[in-house]
This record gives C-alpha cells, sequence and structure tokens, in this order.
C-alpha cells in the first residue's frame, strides 16, 4: 500500500484536514516525513489514532488529557490511564452536580413565571436583575 494523502485519511477519519493538521501543531499526531519532490503519506495507524482522539473526546476527554492517555498506548500502564478516567469521572460528577442545581433553580423560576398574571413584572427577570442600590446623595 502506498499510504494515504492527508485527505484520504481525513475522509477515512471522518475528520477534515484542517482538524489533522490541528492534532500534528498540538503534538497529538505525528506529521511524516516528505519524500522530495513527493506527498506526505498516513498510514492505518495514522487513521486508528485520530479515531481513538475523536473516541476520547466524545466521552469528555480534553485534548490535553488524550495527550496523557496516548503517552500511555502500549498498555502497560493501565493504573495511569485509570487515574486519568478516574480524575475525568469526578469533574464529570461534579458538573452533573452543578447542572441539577441549575435545573432545580430554573424549575422554580419557570414555575413562578406560571403563576404570575397581569402587570405583574416576570419573576424570573426579577430573579436575575442585582438589586439596586441605594442613592443617598
Amino acid at each position: 500500500m502506498q499510504g494515504l494523502t492527508i485527505s484520504q485519511m481525513a475522509r477515512e477519519s471522518s475528520v477534515n484536514v484542517e482538524t489533522i493538521r490541528f492534532y500534528q501543531r498540538r503534538g497529538l499526531l505525528a506529521e511524516p516525513d516528505k519524500p522530495l519532490g513527493g506527498i506526505r503519506r498516513y498510514g492505518r495507524a495514522d487513521v486508528a489514532r485520530v479515531l481513538f482522539i475523536k473516541a476520547a473526546q466524545r466521552i469528555g476527554f480534553t485534548l490535553d488529557e488524550v495527550a496523557q492517555l496516548l503517552r500511555l498506548d502500549d498498555g502497560t500502564q493501565c493504573s495511569d490511564a485509570r487515574a486519568i478516567a478516574e480524575r475525568k469521572l469526578a469533574d464529570v460528577r461534579t458538573r452533573l452536580a452543578d447542572l441539577q442545581r441549575i435545573e432545580g433553580v430554573l424549575t422554580q423560576l419557570v414555575g413562578r413565571c406560571a403563576t404570575r398574571r397581569g402587570k405583574v413584572r416576570c419573576p424570573l427577570i426579577d430573579a436575575l436583575q442585582p438589586p439596586l442600590a441605594h442613592d443617598d446623595t
């Protein structure tokens, strides 16, 4: 096999060419040597690496965390990979708790909106407005 051009690799990986170049700039993907007068060629391992990056991003890993995981790609440092995943899981749980708190507050505010009628200030807007400072001059 001759290898894949960057556009072929992008197509195989379901990303665009700029994504591949971005991953190269970030050090997540090696840039193959360019033969004199030729075109850089990528292999199946490069496609697999891009697919790994995208899969990790889909479950919430940042590119910095992906880089850490890629450094552990020989499979012998599972405890290190687990530690990264445990930190991500704790972060996700914290964000979920925050979102549940936000959901509760919004549910109350929306409920207040539904019970108000007439020419009364909107309770949602009112709840979000900071109190006005009194001008004592």
